[in-house]
């Protein structure tokens, strides 16, 4: 019985952090300004590059394996910072989307729902990605793509522009993505 509970009780503490760790921390969002200084620049062509399949097949095939393992780490690695940056500013948007989702407009509302249901799906498949790319540091032979994270983070970011677009019309918020 008590080991039942046990069982139970850490099982809502993780959903719990889990939660927690999905939505992110606290940001007011409340103008192109603030966005700027909380959203952190992603090269989304160069992350391409590193979780290119195909990339990782031409470096396995030239190099030789002691070689490819050190390149390959040091490619999972910025990757990886990617990946924290890009799960940064999902948490982000979602805060964002959040305060629309209260407005009063329905467009505007609309919009603030599927960005945060976008953002929330791209950060909780950054932290998954993120375990895959650890794991692949340990043993970087094994293949790894996180190829999917840069468009599902390009589709994100294209539904923040246009949320911020409708927010903020008169000064845009292109330029803070």
């Amino acid at each position: 019985m008590i080991s039942t509970l046990i069982i139970v009780l850490l099982a809502l503490l993780s959903l719990v952090f889990l939660l927690r760790l999905a939505k992110g921390r606290a940001v007011d969002i409340k103008s192109p300004d603030d966005l700027r200084s909380h959203i952190r620049p992603v090269d989304v062509q160069a992350f391409r590059n590193l979780t290119n399949p195909n990339e990782e097949e031409f470096l396995h095939a030239y190099l030789s394996p002691s070689e490819f393992r050190t390149v390959q780490r040091a490619r999972l690695r910025a990757a990886l910072e990617y990946v924290f940056c890009v799960a940064n500013n999902a948490a982000v948007l979602i805060r964002m989307a959040e305060d629309a989702r209260h407005s009063t407009d329905p467009s505007v509302a609309e919009a603030g729902q599927k960005l945060a249901d976008s953002a929330l799906r791209l950060r909780l498949y950054a932290f998954q990605a993120s375990a895959k790319l650890y794991l692949a540091m340990i043993y970087p032979t094994g293949r790894t793509s996180s190829y999917e994270l840069a468009e599902q983070y390009e589709r994100m970011t294209r539904q923040g522009i246009l949320l911020g677009r409708m927010r903020f019309p008169a000064r845009g918020i292109s330029s803070a993505l």
